[in-house]
Parts: C-alpha cells; structure tokens; sequence
C-alpha cells in the first residue's frame, strides 16, 4: 500500500476502477502517512480526518455499484488553506483570519468533491497569499522535498509540500503572480495556472481579484487535466496522441532570463535540446513591451490587494509578518488615475504579446530563474528576502499579466520547472502540449 503514496492519481483511480484499490483503504493509508510524518503540521493547517473517511466510504459504495463519478472519484487530495469549507477553519494562512469557519465549501471543492474527491485537508500557505516564497512565520513554513532548509515556494505552499512529499495525490492551490507554479517547479511537479476568470472563485479568499486563478499541482500532466475538468465539472482534455513534432514554440529571450542563475539556466537549455530532439522547433523571442508591463506589477498588485483588505489590516497590523505587511502597505499611496491608467497600459502590452506570439503554439521560458533560497536567511537578511522574493515570481507573472493560461513541467533537474505560456483559455491545448513534453523530459 505504501507504494499508493508516489502513483499518480489518475493511475489510482484506475486501481479504483479495476477494483485492484479500495477507497478506503487508500484514504486510511494517506491518513496514517499524514500523521506520522515529521513534517506533518508544517505541511498541513488541518487534517480533515472525518470528512476524508466519510466519502472514502461513500466513493467505496459507488465504486461497488459502478457508479463512479469520474476517474478520480475516491482519490484523496489536499486544498490550500483559503478555499472555503463548511465548518472548518479557513484562516489564509494569517492571524488576522484566526477562527474564521465558513458555512459553505468553495465552489470549486464543491466541484470536486461531487465528482468523488475525498478531502484530506487545508495546507499551509504563504500569507494571504501574497508572497512567492512559501515563508510564513505566523502560522508555519513547509520544507521543500529536496531541501528541508530551503523554502517550498508559495504562496500555494503546502499545496506543493503535501504532493512532493506523497502526503497527497494531488493538491490544489491558488495562482496570482505564480503562487501554482513556483511551488510545483521547487518540488518537482506538474502545476496549471488556468486563464483569470475560467474556474470559480466563490467561496476563495481573496488577493486581487482581476489576477487570482485556481489550479492544480500534481504528478502528471494527465492528473491536471483531470483535476481541472473536476474543478469547473467539466471534461479532461484528450491528451491522446499528443505530439512535438512540427510544434512552433517561442523561446522568451527578454525579462524571463534576466539574472537567471546558472542551475536553472542548465535545466532550461538542456530541456530545450530534448524537446528539439522530440520534433519541436524553438525560435528566440523578445517582446519589448514586456518590460513596461512588468514595471506596472507594484501600482496593480499592492493596490488592488490593500483595497481589499486595508480596513482588516489596519485594525491589527501587528498581527502580521512585517515583510508581507509592507507589500501590502506599497498599495496605500497609489492614486486612482494611475491605478486606471496602469492597466490602460497593461492592455496595450498585452495587445503586443498577442501580436508578437501569434504564430506559436506556446512560449517557453524557464520557471523560476533561483532555486529555493534558505529559509533561516530569508528570517534574517531583509535585502535577501526582498531580492529572493521578487526574483521567485518574476518569470511566472508574465503568465499572470499578459492573462494566458501557464503550465511548468520537471525538467529534471531538482527544483527546475520548464514553463509553457499558452494563449488565454487554451488550458486544453496547453495540457496536450505538456503532456507530449513530458515525454521528451521524463
């Protein structure tokens, strides 16, 4: 059973499927990982022991009468501590939101768990989501699978930690400025960040609306596809036949390889040759619009965030780990015409990438340009925590300012991701991509 902990989840529901896996059985082995793992409350906010254990029995009686909902009913998976679930405390990772208990389930747990889901529990994040890092010293701060000194990345933190580190078959997670894909890239895993506005956000606690996406960080580009078909009821993408051969990638030459240090920069190019090798072709691209779309993140995030939350904030600010209470303080003093006129930019940069990438099925650059920093330097060294935390999410909120939908693969270098920027509500051809690059990568 112990080898249940590793298996993608599509492949355990097809155990399901075949009868060779008992729901039950499986949820009780992840359970039982769960609390005796060292890591256990770094990882997880709460474990939902009773609700996991009702709909294993419930998916075990389905499974019985064959009447399974989708290839995933009965496989266990973990959600990040800021989508709502009815009478489990729902904090966001800060102390400002200690005891707060929704009545209801997000609607995207409400989603998946109709499709047989079982609920493991919430996982830690970074606070209010508003870091790239995974660093939390309010509530706690998972390890990284490869470096237990290192941070895992964020903000979807313990998302990432809770796959990596087989306590869950899947875990779900939230993405603004990358907060998917720098954890999945720093543990080794497939994340999605799907296009702003596809799936629900009811029920999530918010950072800035126009930017915050739910996405999936998994084992397999197979388990995302099915992950995201659950999230909005939907049907998975047919990853069937999926080739490289005569694809058209972009290779993003400008901003995204910045300051790129020298292991991610090998994981990269060498991803890059295995992908050529694979039939692909990769042409160099600069987008100089690029960089003015960058310089407006400070006006769009810090502003859009404080409004959300200056009234909460304010009434307790020492409640809060001091580096995130000032980035969301830089929102304070920005006036409404340049908040206005800092997206009537950001839309003209966004008509230039479209123009640009037009004629590309994606656009690749790596990941994350670090590795995971340490965390003990992150707690101490303010100037190291302010360049490690905006060099963590430089590359992945392109994705997020341009509005595309984004996927980061292993390249197989530990803590490397390959990214592939696709076009805004391509999740389903971005996934058939992935999955013919993760081929060539494996």
């Amino acid at each position: 059973m112990q080898e249940w902990l590793t298996m993608t989840a599509c492949d355990l529901g097809r155990g399901i499927g075949k009868g060779q896996i008992d729901p039950v059985e499986l949820t009780e082995t992840y359970l039982a990982a769960i609390d005796a793992h060292p890591h256990r409350d770094r990882i997880y906010a709460c474990v939902t022991h009773d609700r996991a254990r009702s709909e294993a029995k419930a998916a075990k009686e389905r499974a019985a009468l064959g009447l399974r909902r989708s290839l995933l009913d009965g496989v266990p998976i973990s959600w990040k501590d800021l989508f709502d679930t009815a009478g489990i405390g729902t904090e966001a990772g800060s102390a400002l939101l200690k005891g707060r208990v929704p009545d209801a389930d997000a609607l995207v747990l409400r989603n998946a768990t109709a499709m047989g889901t079982v609920c493991l529990g919430k996982t830690h994040m970074s606070e209010l989501a508003f870091s790239g890092l995974g660093l939390n010293p309010i509530t706690d701060t998972p390890p990284c699978v490869d470096d237990e000194d290192a941070v895992p990345g964020g903000s979807s933190s313990g998302a990432g930690a809770s796959v990596a580190w087989g306590l869950a078959a899947c875990g779900i997670g939230s993405d603004t400025g990358g907060s998917v894909r720098i954890p999945a890239a720093w543990n080794n895993l497939v994340g999605l960040k799907t296009t702003a506005g596809r799936l629900s956000l009811e029920g999530v606690v918010p950072l800035c609306l126009r930017f915050d996406t739910v996405g999936p960080l998994a084992r397999s580009v197979e388990d995302a596809a099915h992950m995201l078909a659950l999230l909005e009821g939907g049907t998975p993408a047919d990853l069937r036949g999926a080739s490289l051969k005569g694809r058209r990638f972009a290779e993003l030459q400008n901003v995204a390889k910045d300051d790129l240090r020298d292991a991610p920069r090998q994981a990269f190019d060498d991803a890059l040759d295995r992908l050529r090798d694979a039939g692909a072709e990769i042409v160099p691209l600069e987008v100089p619009e690029l960089h003015d779309a960058m310089a407006l993140s400070g006006v769009l995030y810090t502003t859009e965030a404080y409004g959300l939350w200056k009234d909460v904030i304010e009434a307790s600010p020492e409640a809060m780990y001091p580096e995130i209470l000032e980035r969301f303080r830089a929102g304070k003093d920005v006036s409404g015409p340049d908040y206005v006129a800092a997206w009537s930019k950001l839309k003209a940069c966004r008509a230039a990438w479209d123009a640009a990438t037009a004629g590309f099925d994606a656009v690749l650059a790596p990941t994350a340009p670090i590795l995971p920093p340490n965390l003990d330097r992150l707690l101490s060294d303010h100037d190291y925590y302010v360049t490690e935390n905006l060099l963590a999410l430089r590359n992945t909120r392109i994705g997020n300012l341009m509005g595309l939908a984004a996927l980061t693969l292993p390249t197989g270098t530990a803590g490397c991701g390959l990214m592939m920027l696709g076009y805004p509500g391509s999740e389903e051809a971005l996934l058939r991509l992935g999955s013919a690059a993760e081929t060539a990568l494996a």
